[in-house]
């Protein structure tokens, strides 16, 4: 289990500061409240080899993920295809990821993802704070996924990719629900260097989740706290854990 600077709610009370609690929580998606190597990256490996014959692996993609600004699987799967030598119309290639993920009658790739949190975790959550969701997902993608997997959970607002004029790492997603809850504590969870990027630029406190199924794991948490996570935890399960305790301010 890695929680990094998780401070016992009786120590920092003790010391006279008063642990920060949240009151909204704002969650990515993939790799957060989704588990999807075997939805989201399989169909960049899918819609690669479709084009060019040639596969590409899990730790190339994350490669691109690790180093920031490929949150949108579509424009990562063009550029794997223009680093194999083709030249593939964008279209193209969102119209094949799209096909290889939702299928022909919403039976493609998207049914082999996994919904993280355990039964009545978020319905426990939200009694303490309000939940909302920012994601890099279409909102047809993010409502697809939602309806099948949460439909009884109140997220508000949901901010997707069709939200905001940048996406990530740009703030604007936090920004937007800034502005629905001006005066309460925000944190943010996500799974990559983009959101943790988003989280610095809105001044939102980040925790990153880093799932140890992932061979790469200790150097995702690595670089998460490297951009201001102030907790890394295994997955959504700990955040219970953190909420309680609250952070330290400051």
């Amino acid at each position: 289990m890695v929680v990094e600077n998780l401070t016992q709610k009786s120590s920092q009370e003790d010391q006279g500061s008063s642990p920060i609690r949240p009151q909204v929580i704002v969650f990515d998606m993939d790799g957060v409240l989704v588990e999807v190597s075997e939805s989201y990256r399989e169909a960049i490996r899918e819609t690669v080899k479709d084009f060019t014959g040639q596969w590409v692996s899990f730790d190339e993609i994350q490669d691109f993920k690790n180093a920031g600004g490929w949150n949108n699987d579509w424009l990562l799967s063009h550029r794997l295809i223009a680093d194999r030598g083709f030249d593939v119309p964008y279209p193209d290639v969102v119209a094949r990821f799209n096909q290889i993920f939702f299928g022909d009658n919403g039976d493609g790739l998207i049914l082999r993802e996994k919904w993280m949190p355990s039964p009545g975790l978020l319905e426990r959550l939200g009694e303490h704070a309000k939940l909302a969701i920012f994601t890099g997902r279409a909102q047809f993608e993010a409502d697809a996924t939602l309806k099948r997997c949460a439909s009884h959970i109140r997220f508000d607002p949901i901010v997707t990719d069709n939200s905001v004029a940048n996406p990530k790492p740009a703030p604007d997603g936090l920004k937007l629900i800034q502005q629905h809850y001006p005066t309460e504590e925000i944190w943010y969870l996500g799974d990559t260097i983009d959101d943790a990027r988003s989280a610095q630029s809105a001044g939102v406190p980040f925790i990153g989740v880093s799932t140890p199924h992932n061979p790469r794991h200790a150097e995702i948490a690595s670089i998460l706290k490297q951009y201001g996570a102030f907790s890394v935890i295994d997955n959504i399960d700990q955040l219970e854990l953190l909420v309680r305790n609250g952070r330290s301010p400051g």
